[in-house]
């Protein structure tokens, strides 16, 4: 999702020449011709060399604690989300608490149940290692709690929309002082770039294990359970009483936002019925015996909007969640698995959760959520735990599931996922066939006709045919196959991807500073009968960069530059159309070098276009639409 090339990247390729484009399923894929090259690559180098300069800077801090801003190194791994800066972790795991207890799946893949591995957190992260243990061991260790290097002052006063560690909960009733909730989100407050605090609150989510242990040996690939033994780890998240606040205060219709749902004798039953959710009908539901699923809470509750709009930037890939509210001696859902990476949080109460691998190689990392499954379909859990309030559970797509309350005691949870549909076959499933399409334009090979007599040799008929020409043909297959790469527009594609990550994303919650230097935070009211403190403008000697890091894209489209962002966005899930501005070629370098420079400021003199007119008249349109910052308030 990062790391744009230099001044024109996305003008740069030549045989991306101005033609027609074949549409893909997220819109075409034309760029600009490109302005005179001996322009074009001295902007380039003018906007490296200023790149350069700025990264050997340090960005002032509002956290006196946080030693750099450069950029945290992304996870090697193909693909792989960002992993936790070094400069934010202040001891060897992020400041955190006593050792604590996390159980893994184990490695194997048999569909026997093999001993499940207990893994200990320590200090230094070097001694991170595994302990064997059976599957019934449980182990009880000294709570972990959030660091509270903040706790002794409490954030000033802001808008609900602002991240300075809520102060009130998702209900709108006050937070504890010593949540650890609420001090990760002051702390968050703290941090200036936008994609340190992602890696923060995920270091959070997951601690004690250090994310790139989590990133390079468990993601994808194995269940996690985290033991906290710290019932308060996610109060002021989400609560029972917010979900019955939200019956009597919130326009919640059943089916669209909120589901309930039984699973009763091997058969689940939803139990739905039209119109609003009024507390009377989802409460008599929940006295039946059944869960109550709330979707979108995002849409309903402030800190969870908070929570995932943080995260969503750790993932590259749209954070949703589910809340689910299931009531005592009962299941609501079936055995299943869903194609999403899944984190789940409890809340309240207690549940037993059942997790079974993947039955055979093609259920893993699925592509689809399954049908409900009976017991009969099911082996031995990998993994089978009663969840008490703060621990964390996790589990890779294609891994079936199944949870339920006993002994009298009800269960509320939150089930965070991401990753639908974001892997390399999906990636490849845009990129070959505007490969194909450039080849035959391009290259006369792919244009030449297919052998006259191929079928008498060719097909499932003909497979066991030891014919040389079988052969011949096979070879030809591989040898253009082997090509496409050389034609495969993978920018392009990437960037369509980007935009859809763009508009499935929510809109980003703002920290005390980005509101207070951003167009959010103009003292601009009504008062004594007219407009004051109007007219605040950019100048030539403004600094500035963009809001945060990951809300904004730059695009080629059927022949025009487009950007997009999230800063208009709804809270729910694609309510709004896509939102962008055009950007015309004379500033492409300069909104190439914003993107890239963040969280460094950019004077709006030194911005790579042709007049001082295009430097202004662009940074004034990001300003204006809430896409930039200011080093100092403008007044």
């Amino acid at each position: 999702m990062d790391g744009t090339r230099g001044g024109g990247g996305l003008l740069r390729r030549g045989r991306l020449r101005r033609r027609r484009q074949p549409q893909s399923h997220s819109g075409s894929v034309l760029v600009l011709p490109l302005r005179p090259r001996k322009i074009r690559r001295q902007l380039r180098r003018s906007a490296a060399s200023r790149v350069a300069a700025l990264r050997a800077q340090t960005l002032p801090s509002d956290d006196s604690r946080v030693e750099s801003t450069e950029d945290d190194p992304r996870d090697p791994l193909p693909g792989g989300p960002a992993t936790t800066p070094d400069a934010v972790r202040r001891e060897p795991y992020g400041h955190l608490g006593p050792a604590d207890l996390l159980e893994a799946s184990p490695a194997a893949r048999s569909r026997q149940t093999p001993p499940v591995r207990l893994v200990q957190a320590s200090v230094p992260p070097s001694r991170f290692g595994e302990v064997p243990a059976t599957p019934s061991s449980v182990v009880d260790t000294p709570a972990l709690l959030c660091s509270s290097q903040h706790s002794s002052a409490a954030p000033p006063s802001v808008a609900p929309a602002t991240l300075s560690g809520p102060q009130v909960d998702s209900k709108g009733g006050e937070l504890a002082w010593d949540s650890p909730l609420k001090r990760v989100l002051a702390e968050l407050n703290r941090i200036p770039s936008s994609r340190r605090r992602a890696a923060r609150l995920f270091e959070w989510l997951i601690a004690p294990m250090p994310p790139d242990h989590f990133y390079r040996r468990l993601w994808e690939r194995e269940a996690v359970l985290v033991r906290r033994q710290d019932h308060a780890y996610y109060q002021g998240l989400f609560s029972t009483a917010d979900l019955d606040s939200m019956l009597r205060n919130e326009d919640v219709q059943f089916g669209q936002h909120l589901d309930a749902a039984r699973y009763v004798n091997g058969r689940r039953e939803t139990l739905n019925p039209p119109g609003r959710a009024l507390p009377a009908a989802a409460w008599s539901l929940y006295q039946a015996g059944c869960s109550l699923r709330l979707l979108c809470p995002q849409a309903f509750s402030t800190t969870v909007w908070q929570f995932l709009a943080v995260l969503q930037e750790q993932f590259g890939s749209m954070a949703g969640s589910n809340v689910y509210l299931t009531p005592p001696n009962s299941q609501g859902f079936a055995p299943h698995y869903d194609d999403i990476e899944a984190f789940v949080l409890q809340l309240e109460g207690r549940k037993l959760w059942r997790v079974y691998r993947p039955r055979v190689p093609a259920e893993e990392l699925a592509l689809t959520s399954s049908p409900n499954f009976s017991q009969d379909d099911l082996g031995e859990p990998v993994l089978q735990t009663v969840l008490e309030p703060g621990d964390l559970l996790y589990f890779p797509r294609g891994f079936i599931h199944q949870a339920e309350c006993q002994d009298g005691v009800h269960s509320l949870h939150l089930t965070l996922s991401t990753y639908q549909r974001n892997t390399w076959g999906d990636f490849l499933e845009a990129v070959l066939p505007l490969a194909i399409q450039a080849a035959m334009e391009e290259n006369v090979e792919f244009r030449r006709g297919l052998p006259r007599d191929f079928m008498d040799y060719m097909g499932a008929q003909h497979s066991d045919s030891k014919d040389p020409r079988r052969t011949a043909f096979m070879e030809k297959v591989r040898v253009l196959v082997a090509r496409l790469g050389h034609f495969a527009p993978v920018d392009a594609v990437a960037d369509q991807r980007a935009k859809d990550f763009i508009h499935d994303s929510l809109p980003p919650v703002l920290t005390d500073r980005e509101r207070a230097l951003s167009v959010y935070g103009l003292p601009v009211r009504w008062e004594a009968g007219e407009p004051v403190n109007v007219g605040a403008q950019l100048t030539t000697e403004t600094e500035v960069h963009m809001l945060q890091d990951g809300i904004a894209r730059l695009v080629g489209e059927g022949g025009h530059l487009y950007l997009y962002y999230t800063v208009e966005n709804s809270r729910v899930y694609h309510l709004e159309e896509p939102k962008c501005l055009e950007i015309f070629p004379q500033q492409a370098d300069a909104m190439e070098l914003l993107l890239r420079s963040y969280p460094e400021f950019v004077r709006v003199g030194d911005l790579p276009c042709d007049s001082v007119e295009d430097q202004l008249s662009l940074a004034t349109m990001l300003y204006d639409k809430g896409l930039l910052l200011t080093k100092m308030p403008l007044t």
